[in-house]
């Protein structure tokens, strides 16, 4: 049985774990180096936006956070949504759960657009799930990233809220 919570301090080291693998051995972030715990604690206690953890037996399995599209003041109602699963739970619904949940509680939160970044690393994977979730294409960034000694894209998924 899985539960999906609001993020505590506590599961900063849960998090950290299932996020380092995607840094250093992935194309899938653009980070390069994982985020301490430390520095997962810090964005936990400083989010705005929901950020929840899904957890099987007491371990975290997965997250996923929303954070401000961009800094100017007109972008208030805009947010970009971020979602990872530990490998043990992909595939098994989960990922949809924590999105659909996460998308809902930045309605009520009063977001208005979510907007998914998502490398273009040929696994159509995270697509799949944003598209399973209503997002829709919204553009691509051409070769803005190098990681792995390759140019990467970026494709922006849009879905609207509320």
């Amino acid at each position: 049985m899985s539960t999906i919570e609001e993020a505590v301090e506590a599961d900063a080291e849960g998090i950290a774990a299932v996020f380092a693998p995607y840094a250093t051995g992935s194309v899938f972030t653009f980070e390069t180096t994982p985020p301490t715990v430390a520095q997962w604690r810090a964005k936990i206690r400083e989010s705005v936006w929901p950020f929840l953890v899904l957890a099987e037996e007491g371990e975290i399995r997965g997250y996923a956070l929303a954070t401000p599209w961009r800094p100017k003041p007109a972008y208030r109602f805009s947010v970009e949504t971020t979602i990872y699963l530990a490998p043990e739970a992909a595939g098994r619904g989960h990922g949809r759960r924590l999105l659909d949940e996460l998308l809902k509680r930045c309605a009520d939160a009063g977001a208005r657009q979510a907007i998914a970044v998502i490398v273009d690393s040929g696994n159509p994977a995270s697509r799949n799930l944003h598209r399973a979730a209503g997002f829709t294409d919204a553009g691509v960034l051409r070769r803005v990233g190098f990681k792995q000694d390759r140019w990467l894209d970026t494709i922006l998924m849009q879905r609207e809220l509320g």
